[in-house]
């Protein structure tokens, strides 16, 4: 059945300036043309006729089909994934490089709509296929080891098994998904794109107003937190009346499946268990007082403060240089870290470049934050950026790009299995982050330079593991909360300002107005649960990355060997040649000791 494939969306991802050189975008002619290019019509109507024999062909016969016969249906539904995959990632990728356009808006939604009218009709193939018995399923495997490499896309779908509902009542949930969630979705993100924000007197989107809170200027940053309350308040009714609305359709769906949480199906799609899960938000939330509490009592007295505000969280350091990094620079950067681990990683990161895989620059109605899209298999990934010229802004980019390399290496294994689990989907890019820091670091001019890298890096860490737990924490509240009936701003409200003031710690004070700040979060209504990839992902990357450290024979090659497997492999097998173990609680303290060990050396610096 047709999922398409959600961009990566990544947190903390700032916003683009004049002064920062000629900054990509996006050639999409490698999808389609244009919108009304012959190929796209073309393929729009194979893709109607395709749907119509599959199901003719196959509905209700499943159980009749030889191992070849099997193996046929499984490539020709991979066949209509892609082409499906094609259409809407060109008509999605135009749509968030200007959501205010409304031709952009409604030949997206009339793609969507087509499309979900089509696949409708394949509802029957997962559902019938999990009818299918296990030993025969397994007599057929081993008969015939072309179709034994599509395994793990049964056993993704025999995992669901327990949770499938009728046949009818699928079909109607896949033809109603257009007015429920996805509609839901697109209004969140059209009121985000349409927000104004005046910062004096300048009438400016979200992307812009968020980065003066990384300000030199403290005024200019305490205005900014400010202005983004008041503006989140005047809006607040729409966002919980979004955040109840899919919080409940998700209650009911979840309570329709029997799902025992909700978070389990996030785990499933993820292909890992509750309780490694569980174990890093436990090793995490444990580890509050020596990451965050100390990082920022640290930072409070290198500003000079005894209590730090909420618009001083992401404030640069004093020394810290508010040059702006131009965007060849930022590139050679990047570049060079990849060559120096590996030649063959920026050979793969080099058309991004060249060839318009880069959206980079800030523009009116763009989508905010950035994210990596993988397309489809026989095209290539885009990636898109609000590139501001910041340090940020280059971690930003070795982030993104890292998830382009793994999703051009992962394309080998076909449309069905390329897709990671979101859990080690977030590995390439944060270790692409890791190799791009550690350049820099190495080569620091001296002791200042040094300890602004190193707390930039921190902070990032902290970014990516304490606050998006906090997240994970906080979205866990709320789905709880909302089934006890109807919830009210300022009871969200209050359940955001619990997991804050635990994660953040006593150096804080919060403002009047912080309490509505998860309202512009866009992983609560796009992908509920998301968050915590963000710090499984972070986690594994430093212990894999002491292991580099440590000179393990043939890392490189094992590591791409890892990129290449995508979705074809469980994350125990992934990590096995490394020596690692994800369900082992000792491993997330590893990742988390690497972080405090850097606050150790900043501490240090304090002598």
């Amino acid at each position: 059945m047709f999922h398409h494939p959600q961009p990566l969306r990544d947190a903390n991802a700032s916003a683009g300036e004049d002064a920062l050189g000629d900054l990509p975008e996006w050639d999409l002619s490698d999808l389609y043309p244009a919108p009304d290019a012959p190929e796209l019509t073309k393929d729009m109507e194979w893709l109607e006729q395709a749907c119509a024999e599959f199901a003719a062909d196959y509905r209700g016969k499943l159980g009749d089909l030889d191992a070849a016969g099997l193996l046929q249906a499984v490539q020709r539904d991979e066949e209509i994934t892609t082409i499906a995959g094609r259409i809407m990632s060109y008509a999605g990728l135009r749509y968030y490089q200007i959501t205010t356009d409304a031709e952009r808006a409604k030949f997206m939604a009339d793609c969507q709509d087509r499309i979900t009218a089509m696949t409708g009709q394949l509802v029957f193939w997962s559902l019938e296929l999990n009818r299918l018995e296990d030993d025969s399923l397994a007599a057929m495997f081993a008969e015939n080891a072309e179709l034994a490499r599509y395994q793990p896309i049964f056993e993704r779908l025999r995992a669901m098994k327990p949770h499938q509902l009728s046949d009818e009542l699928e079909e109607f949930l896949h033809d109603q998904s257009t007015v429920g969630s996805a509609a839901w979705n697109r209004l969140f993100d059209e009121t985000m794109a349409d927000l104004s924000f005046d910062i004096d007197g300048q009438e400016l989107g979200l992307e812009a107003t968020l980065d003066f809170l990384t300000s030199q200027d403290r005024t200019e940053r305490e205005t900014a937190a400010r202005e983004l309350a008041r503006v989140f308040d005047s809006q607040i009714k729409l966002f919980t009346r979004v955040h109840n609305t899919l919080a409940k359709e998700k209650e009911i769906e979840d309570r329709w499946r029997k799902m025992p949480t909700a978070q389990s199906a996030r785990h499933l799609s993820n292909h890992v268990e509750p309780e490694v899960v569980q174990a890093l938000r436990d090793a995490v939330v444990a580890a509050y007082p020596k990451l965050s509490h100390r990082y920022y009592a640290l930072k409070a007295k290198w500003l000079g403060l005894d209590k730090l505000q909420v618009w001083d969280r992401n404030a640069p350091l004093p020394l810290e240089d508010d040059r702006k990094i131009g965007w060849e620079e930022a590139e050679s950067t990047v570049m060079e870290a990849y060559q120096h681990f590996a030649p063959q990683m920026a050979d793969i990161a080099k058309p991004f470049f060249t060839d318009g895989w880069i959206d980079a620059g800030v523009k009116p109605g763009k989508a905010p934050g950035a994210f990596a899209h993988p397309t489809v298999t026989p095209v290539h990934p885009y990636v898109m950026l609000n590139y501001l010229g910041k340090p940020r802004d280059v971690m930003t980019l070795a982030h993104e790009l890292g998830h382009g390399v793994h999703q051009v290496l992962a394309a080998e294994q076909g449309e069905l299995l390329s897709s990671t689990p979101l859990t080690l989907a977030e590995t390439a890019s944060v270790f692409g982050e890791m190799l791009t820091f550690r350049k820099l670091l190495d080569q620091a001019a001296d002791q200042n330079a040094r300890k602004v890298l190193l707390a930039g890096k921190v902070e990032d860490m902290i970014n990516t593991v304490v606050r998006q737990i906090a997240f994970y924490d906080f979205e866990c509240k709320l789905h709880e909360a909302r089934r006890s009936g109807e919830l009210t701003p300022s009871d969200i409200n209050a359940l955001w300002m619990s997991v804050q003031a635990e994660s953040l710690g006593p150096a804080f004070e919060f403002m009047e107005g912080y309490e509505t700040f998860w309202s512009y979060v866009p992983h609560f209504v796009h992908s509920p649960f998301y968050v915590y990839a963000y710090a499984f992902g972070d986690g594994l990357v430093n212990a894999l990355y002491a292991v580099y450290e440590e000179g393990d024979p043939g890392f490189q090659e094992k590591y791409f060997d890892m990129l290449r497997a995508g979705g074809s492999k469980h994350h125990k097998e992934l990590l096995a040649p490394f020596g690692l173990d994800a369900s082992d609680p000792a491993f997330w303290d590893k990742g988390l000791s690497m972080i405090s060990g850097m606050i150790d050396e900043l501490e240090a610096m304090e002598g």
